[in-house]
């Protein structure tokens, strides 16, 4: 039985469901540890954590999840444990998602220019007053009938490779484990490997060469059960993990989109040992 899920998307970021209802789908999925995990912002965990006051059987570890520029592609990083109090990292976060918006206004112009009429003020009412992500300009493309669903509208128009995409400043993988990590949060690679029913989510190249590299940097762990992965990458992955000693984890990744065979909560995530692991590493830094 799956226990555990660390990490999940709200409207805070490009979710669609609120803190409130996706903590309460996680109550009545039987889970026990989850992990708001949305991208640049924390802005969601006030609201979570008073959601679940209601289900006392139920922890939620506050996170965040980070986008890191490398040659060709990109390198997501978890952070659990993150103090959305600290004005510092608030302030840094402003930035990331002023250079989302920035992107996002692109890859509008883009568009338009391809001939697909969808608004720059349709995107920012979808996302309300989320971090403006691309599945919000892909909800737009599929509102205006342009895409079916919001991963073919990576895989057509903003995907990495697509016709309208656009780029945005990030950080270097090692400089986003350091921020975190300076700031009392733990960092964990996220899915490092192909998955099918994420658009553009490719396989981190020369992974045993990049975790060494993060290791050195402060990365803790490693999603290994993640959304879709077979039981082939999983194992892959968990061997990787015990070579560089980073804990295992995982979860459905979930944003409620509507894509099909979208991994739910409760159907993908670590072991309870790894949740342990996480707590002891995070009680152990707090000495």
């Amino acid at each position: 039985m799956i226990e555990a899920d660390l990490h999940l998307h709200t409207t805070f970021s490009d979710g669609t469901l609120t803190p409130t209802q996706l903590i309460t789908l996680c109550a009545e999925r039987g889970l026990k540890v989850i992990c708001i995990s949305d991208h640049d912002t924390t802005n969601g965990l006030p609201e979570a954590f008073e959601a679940a006051r209601a289900y006392p059987q139920m922890t939620v570890i506050p996170g965040i999840e980070l986008s890191t520029d490398v040659p060709g592609s990109e390198i997501h990083i978890l952070g659990y444990f993150v103090d959305h109090h600290d004005a510092d990292l608030q302030s840094i976060l402003e930035e990331f998602r002023s250079g989302r918006e920035n992107r996002g206004k692109k890859m509008v112009e883009n568009l338009n220019a391809m001939g697909l009429a969808i608004t720059w003020e349709r995107v920012r009412q979808i996302a309300g007053e989320a971090s403006i992500g691309r599945p919000h300009i892909a909800q737009a493309l599929v509102e205006a009938g342009y895409v079916q669903y919001s991963r073919d509208a990576f895989d057509k128009y903003i995907g990495r490779n697509g016709a309208a995409y656009a780029e945005r400043a990030k950080l270097e993988p090692r400089d986003a484990v350091r921020l975190l990590a300076e700031h009392g949060a733990l960092p964990v690679m996220a899915h490092p490997t192909y998955s099918e029913t994420k658009s553009d989510r490719a396989g981190v190249s020369s992974l045993p060469e990049t975790l060494d590299e993060l290791k050195q940097a402060g990365l803790v762990g490693m999603e290994v059960y993640y959304g879709d992965y077979t039981p082939e990458q999983v194992e892959w992955l968990r061997g990787l993990a015990d070579e560089f000693a980073l804990i295992p984890c995982g979860g459905s990744d979930y944003h409620a989109l509507g894509n099909p065979n979208e991994p739910e909560p409760g159907s993908v995530g670590p072991p309870m040992s790894s949740v342990e692991a996480l707590y002891a590493l995070k009680a152990a830094a707090a000495k």
